[in-house]
């Protein structure tokens, strides 16, 4: 007789009104036994709909509770959900996701299969509207976020990071919880400072969620300053040098700008910095419309200008973390 063991299901929220039910419908329809499902949402304050959304779960599903985060970030919601989970395992949920009827299921199923201590899936973006569209396609483009492993379609592996995971509550114990100091980037920090102490991340495709990601060019380009500018906070804490993936951004977002101020002075400098330009659009177009992810001319022009929002917010958001974080010590 097959024995399973009991989770906890941590989902951390803020203003998830139009993503929220889509997930927790998404969770009731897992085929994993229910009495040994707990679900924890964490909810950073929200000021939409969304906790009269998840009111409506709770008062009808015994095993979904809601816990506040009034320090509203997502290392400190994780922390809170973790700290009042009474299961053995930890089992991430993302409130912009829906999961496959066997997510939970195949995460288990990989933790008695593997060596590995944390494990997920890879990411599989999707968009609801046009602008959507083109920004999920970006996250599939080596072009736009440098072909880290958790992107790769398929893949199956260990690697560096993953995409929310599935770890037992003792590992977490055991590294100290997520940084609460990291307001972003925080699952980087948690799975490096579980592979220096000799734990394994794992990834299969064989457990699927759909993640969908930013809707706007506004909020893409938030999101990615901040991705930025708290890699620079993961980077030196851990004192390991940048990849390249990381520093191109960097370099690109100082050479659009300050690039910018010598050719005003300079013609030799002016015609540099034009023709570098012009190859990185020409490589940005090429790319952007051999993507297999969109399907028509303008959304083939959308992606084009995602992949320089992403850049240049990022590169900007490196900029800015190399200042913030001169003297910051751990």
């Amino acid at each position: 007789m097959e024995v399973f063991p009991t989770v906890s299901v941590v989902i951390p929220i803020h203003n998830e009104e139009r993503y929220i039910a889509n997930c927790l419908d998404s969770l009731l329809n897992q085929d994993y036994p229910m009495n040994l499902i707990e679900a924890i949402l964490v909810d950073g304050m929200s000021t939409d709909g969304t906790r009269d959304i998840i009111e409506k779960y709770t008062s009808k599903y015994s095993f979904i509770k809601m816990i506040e985060n009034p320090e509203k970030s997502v290392q400190y919601a994780l922390n809170y959900g973790i700290k009042a989970a009474k299961n053995e395992y930890i089992v991430r949920f993302d409130a912009h996701s829906e999961y496959a009827t066997d997510y939970v299921s195949k995460c288990i199923e990989y933790h008695q299969k593997t060596d590995a201590d944390n494990i997920g899936g890879p990411n599989i973006v999707m968009g609801k509207n046009p602008v959507q569209q083109a920004i999920a396609a970006a996250y599939y483009s080596p072009f736009a976020l440098g072909g880290g492993r958790n992107h790769i379609e398929g893949y199956e592996g260990y690697s560096d990071t993953v995409s929310f995971g599935s770890f037992l509550r003792s590992t977490a114990e055991k590294l100290n919880y997520f940084d609460e100091d990291l307001t972003l980037n925080e699952d980087d920090d948690f799975n490096f400072r579980l592979i220096e102490q000799g734990g394994k991340v794992y990834i299969t495709p064989e457990i699927r969620s759909t993640y969908y990601p930013r809707d706007n060019y506004r909020a893409l380009f938030k999101q990615y300053y901040l991705y930025g500018l708290w890699k620079v906070a993961v980077i030196k804490k851990h004192k390991k040098p940048a990849r390249l993936s990381h520093l191109v951004p960097l370099l690109f977002f100082m050479y659009i700008t300050f690039g910018a101020v010598l050719s005003c002075f300079l013609p030799i400098i002016r015609y540099l910095y034009l023709a570098v330009l012009a190859l990185y659009a020409t490589i940005d177009l090429i790319v952007s419309f051999k993507s297999k992810y969109i399907n028509t001319t303008i959304g083939h022009w959308r992606l084009v200008w995602v992949h320089f929002v992403l850049h240049f917010s990022y590169g900007l958001g490196f900029f800015v973390g190399l200042f913030k974080f001169a003297r910051k010590k751990w």
